[in-house]
């Protein structure tokens, strides 16, 4: 079934999305996205239905076949400080900061936001499997962040972060008890495991 391309006729409709709120470790991260009219691509979905190969082929053709996008990312103090929920939203308002077109419409996976810049918004719970602008938005930010915690890997390989890409799997959890946290862990996650 094809996404929906629109929500409504009239405004100019930025989809938001983030990833990486139940991760230990690493940032959260977000994208905002304005689609083309002209934006076709049958393949766009929710990111977390689509595989690693066939989200990161999508990456460049939404890239150079939208309107406009934006990626920002919030580091695990950021998290720590003001909540994962917070610190979601937060970055969704930093990708909007960061678009050269004002939207006149927002539209957030889920069902939580707090208003932006007197622009009017709508939560969709599971957004990201109804309408293209928001899918776009997590296939963007969900590749941004994968990218991001295979370089992490580099630095503290033995935590997996090339394959759980700081979620807690069995490997995350082992090397947690048999080395501690490193400073992108998530201190106000639970992090003790026995």
């Amino acid at each position: 079934m094809d996404l929906l391309k629109k929500w409504t006729d009239i405004y100019i409709e930025a989809g938001c999305d983030e990833v990486g709120r139940g991760c230990l470790s690493g940032p959260v991260v977000a994208a905002a996205v304005i689609l083309d009219d002209n934006f076709k691509q049958s393949l766009v979905n929710d990111s977390k239905k689509l595989n690693f190969k066939t989200r990161m082929d999508l990456d460049s053709y939404i890239k150079e076949n939208v309107k406009n996008y934006a990626i920002a990312e919030l580091p695990a103090g950021f998290i720590d400080q003001h909540n994962i929920l917070n610190a979601s939203i937060h970055a969704m308002h930093l990708a909007l900061d960061k678009l050269t077109i004002r939207p006149e419409l927002i539209l957030v996976d889920g069902n939580k936001f707090h208003p932006y810049n007197y622009i009017p918004h709508q939560c969709i719970i599971k957004g990201d499997s109804k309408l293209l602008s928001i899918a776009a938005a997590s296939i963007l930010a969900k590749n941004y962040r994968d990218r991001l915690m295979i370089e992490l890997h580099e630095e503290f390989p033995q935590y997996g972060w090339n394959t759980n890409f700081g979620y807690a799997t069995k490997q995350h959890q082992k090397a947690l008890i048999k080395h501690g946290p490193t400073k992108y862990h998530r201190q106000s996650f639970r992090l003790v495991y026995d």
